[in-house]
């Protein structure tokens, strides 16, 4: 037999089971999961010079790059990771030794270089950038700038184990 009393303290209690299992759910923290990994770009190795020097800076400054390091999977930032940088600048072209410098990225995972402004080659201002240490797979990009008259290039790097 029906008991409309047995059917609302069913549905009041599925209700409060719900609403307090959703508000559970959305007080967890966010949890960075299945972040992919960085895929090497079309033309980012061209000009690659291996084992480039860590510097401080690249000739004479004014342009800065800078990006982050993470790992997949988890997105953890990556500390002390090498990232090599090169472009076509007012100072040399991208297959000059010196237009080419390394830097590791400090305890956030974060990295900045200074070097000569960004010039178009080919057509496009682009900068190189490289992870090439022995830890992760190498990734090589090539981004290309919106103008040439920018002062910054940022680039994330998310890697996978080599």
């Amino acid at each position: 037999m029906f008991n409309p009393f047995q059917s609302r303290r069913s549905l009041l209690t599925g209700l409060a089971a719900t609403a307090i299992t959703g508000s559970a759910l959305r007080t967890l923290p966010a949890r960075a999961q299945g972040i992919q990994p960085t895929p090497t770009m079309r033309g980012g190795a061209n000009n690659y010079r291996p084992n480039a020097p860590i510097v401080d800076k690249i000739g004479g400054g004014g342009f800065w790059m800078t990006g982050s390091v993470r790992r997949a999977g988890d997105g953890v930032p990556l500390s002390g990771q090498r990232i090599q940088i090169w472009a076509h600048t007012t100072e040399g072209h991208e297959r000059d030794p010196h237009s080419h410098g390394a830097t590791l990225t400090d305890s956030n995972g974060q990295f900045r270089l200074e070097m000569p402004q960004i010039v178009p080659a080919f057509g496009q201002p682009h900068g190189h950038l490289a992870y090439d240490g022995d830890t992760f797979q190498t990734v090589f990009l090539r981004p290309v700038m919106a103008s040439p008259n920018e002062t910054s290039l940022h680039v994330d790097f998310v890697l996978i184990p080599a």
